[in-house]
C-alpha cells in the first residue's frame, strides 16, 4: 500500500520504493507560465506539491521551465512564447518522450489533452488523464475510446461528459500563501482573463458602465477583432483600462484591490481559477451560474450567481455586505493546492494497487 501523508512525509510503494510519476504538462507555455497558461499553472501546482511529499516526479515540460522536479524537455520554449516552432513536430516528440520511458514510472499522469491517450495501450504504465475541459465535441471519441483504462478525472461535476466514465472529480487548489487577503472591499470592478466572447469581457464593460464605477480588464487578448470592437472604443485609461496579461505579484494585487471579481461567462465554464484566486484574496465574485460556476461559488458567501448585466448590478450592491475573511476562509478549505494534491494522492494509489 502507499503511504500518504501530509507535508514532506514520503511516498512509498510496497516494496519501499517511491512513488514514481511521470507528469505530463502541456507546453503552449513553460510551467510555471509567466503570465498566462492555466493549465501549466495547474501542473506546476500538483508537480511541486507531490516532490514536496517525497514523489519521484519527472516533469516533461518545456526547457525554460522551473521546477524541484526532475525536468525532461524537448521544447526549448512554449510554442505560444516563440512563433518559430513547429507545434505539430515539437508535440510529437514531446508526447513521445514521455510514453518512451514508461518503463521507469509507476504512472503516467497526462495533463496535456486527448493525444497522449492514443499511446496509452502501447505500455503497461497505468495513465491517469486530466480532462481540464473540451475545446470541441469532436475530441470525445478519444476520450471514448480509451474509457477502459483511461483513469480521467474532472476537474468539476459539472464538466463530467456524460458518454465518459470518471475514476475522481478533483477541484483544482491554489497555493493560498500566494494570495494576501484585503479585509475591506476596493473601489474597481476587476475582469481577469482571456480577452474573448466566452469570458464575458464585454459584459464587464457593460455592467462598469451601468454602475459607474472603474474596470480593469486582466489577460490575454484572445480575439483581435472582438477585442476591436467591444472593449477598446470604451478604454479611456481612467474609468475602463486593460493592463494586459500580468505575472503573479500583479496578480495578487489586482485581485486583491478589486470590490468584485466580474465573471460573467457565455459558456460552461470548466471550472474557472482565476474564481478561486480572487477568493483567496477575500474578493468575491459576480458570475453566470454556467458550468461550474454553482459548484464553485457558494451564493451569498463568496459571491454571488445572476443572469444578466441587470441582475450584476444588484449583485454589486450588495458584494459590500460580505465578509471578506470569510470569503478567504471558505476558500482556504475548498480550494487549498495541499487538499488537491492530497486528493491526487489518494487517487494514484488506487490507481497502481490496480
Amino acid at each position: 500500500m502507499l503511504a500518504l501523508g501530509r507535508g514532506a512525509g514520503l511516498i512509498e510503494m510496497p516494496n519501499g520504493d517511491r512513488l514514481r510519476v511521470g507528469m505530463l504538462a502541456p507546453i503552449s507555455w513553460r510551467v510555471p507560465p509567466r503570465h498566462y497558461g492555466p493549465w501549466e499553472r495547474v501542473v506546476s501546482i500538483l508537480t511541486e506539491g507531490l516532490a514536496v511529499r517525497g514523489v519521484d516526479v519527472t516533469l516533461f515540460a518545456t526547457a525554460d521551465s522551473v521546477t524541484r522536479a526532475r525536468l525532461h524537455a524537448v521544447a526549448p520554449r512554449g510554442y505560444s512564447e516563440d512563433a518559430s516552432i513547429d507545434v505539430k513536430v515539437v508535440e510529437g516528440l514531446h508526447i513521445a518522450a514521455a510514453f518512451e520511458r514508461a518503463g521507469d514510472f509507476d504512472l503516467i499522469h497526462n495533463q496535456f489533452d486527448f493525444l497522449p491517450l492514443t499511446y496509452s495501450r502501447l505500455v503497461r504504465t497505468p495513465v491517469v488523464t486530466t480532462i481540464h475541459g473540451f475545446s470541441s465535441e469532436r475530441i470525445v471519441p478519444v476520450f471514448r475510446a480509451y474509457n477502459d483504462i483511461g483513469h480521467y478525472v474532472a476537474i468539476s461535476d459539472a464538466d463530467r461528459h456524460p458518454g465518459l466514465r470518471y475514476a475522481a472529480t478533483i477541484h483544482h487548489g491554489i497555493p493560498l500563501e500566494e494570495f494576501t487577503l484585503r479585509g475591506r472591499p476596493g473601489s474597481y470592478l476587476l475582469y481577469f482573463g482571456r480577452i474573448h466572447p466566452d469570458k464575458g469581457a464585454k459584459e464587464a464593460v457593460q455592467l462598469a458602465r451601468r454602475c459607474d464605477l472603474p474596470l480593469v480588464l486582466a489577460g490575454i487578448i484572445h480575439d483581435e477583432p472582438y477585442f476591436a470592437e467591444h472593449i477598446q472604443p470604451f478604454l479611456d485609461g481612467e474609468q475602463i483600462r486593460y493592463v494586459g496579461s500580468v505575472g503573479p505579484v500583479e496578480r495578487d494585487a489586482l485581485l486583491g484591490g478589486a470590490l468584485a471579481l466580474v465573471h460573467l461567462i457565455n459558456f460552461a465554464e470548466p471550472f474557472g481559477l482565476s474564481v478561486v484566486e480572487a477568493m483567496a484574496t477575500g474578493t468575491p465574485v459576480i458570475a453566470r451560474p454556467l458550468g461550474s460556476m454553482p459548484e464553485v461559488i457558494d451564493e451569498g458567501v463568496t459571491g454571488f450567481l445572476v443572469e444578466d448585466v441587470d441582475r450584476a448590478v444588484d449583485a454589486v450592491r450588495l458584494v459590500r455586505t460580505l465578509d471578506r475573511r470569510s470569503v478567504r476562509a471558505r476558500a482556504a478549505l475548498r480550494f487549498s493546492s495541499d487538499r488537491m494534491v492530497e486528493d491526487y494522492l489518494r487517487l494514484y494509489q488506487r490507481v497502481v494497487r490496480r
